[in-house]
């Protein structure tokens, strides 16, 4: 029998409840990527009849965390950007995602000027999930017909994030669309 979401769910929220840190979302990330290996679950959630936009899965009644499912129609590159005190976990089930990972160089935390260098790209193929935890700085970038699931600390919408301008040297405050 097939890994199920509402298994995944279960199982995220009892790694999260054992362990908050690293290793409870590392537990996650893994699990993700046994969840997306159910082709059942990858086309129903992601397939090509899904709805454009992003759409709530799950939330966490008693830990907040949220799953997501990502249905881009147009390719999309991202800013490099954080997640403010929140975290993410991105799970690939369709095309690619390239994932680029940034260091801030300045010492600073919040808006203002900001020195970030890139430390490495990647790509996140499908069946695979990358976590980035709380203040990680990463820069997404897909091609048209791209989905994935990403499950997050808390509903993105709450939480005062950063983007961040390389060239011109600045971090700048952003505020997340959720979804309902």
């Amino acid at each position: 029998m097939a890994y199920s979401f509402d298994q995944f769910c279960q199982d995220a929220h009892d790694a999260l409840k054992a362990d908050p840190g690293r290793g409870g979302k590392e537990t996650i990330r893994s699990k993700l990527e046994e969840l997306l290996q159910n082709q059942d679950f990858v086309e129903e959630t992601c397939g090509p009849q899904a709805e454009i936009g992003v759409h709530q899965l799950y939330r966490d009644p008693e830990l907040d965390f949220v799953v997501l499912a990502h249905i881009n129609d147009a390719a999309r590159t991202s800013p490099p950007h954080d997640h403010g005190s929140s975290w993410a976990i991105y799970g690939q089930a369709s095309e690619y995602t390239d994932m680029s990972e940034y260091e801030r160089l300045d010492g600073g935390s919040g808006a203002g000027e900001a020195r970030i260098e890139k430390l490495k790209t990647y790509r996140l193929t499908p069946g695979h999930a990358g976590l980035y935890d709380v203040g990680a700085i990463h820069a997404i970038d897909y091609p048209e017909g791209a989905r994935f699931v990403r499950v997050t600390g808390t509903d993105l919408a709450t939480v005062e994030r950063l983007k961040f301008d390389a060239d011109g040297g600045k971090a700048e405050v952003i505020q997340s669309v959720g979804a309902g």
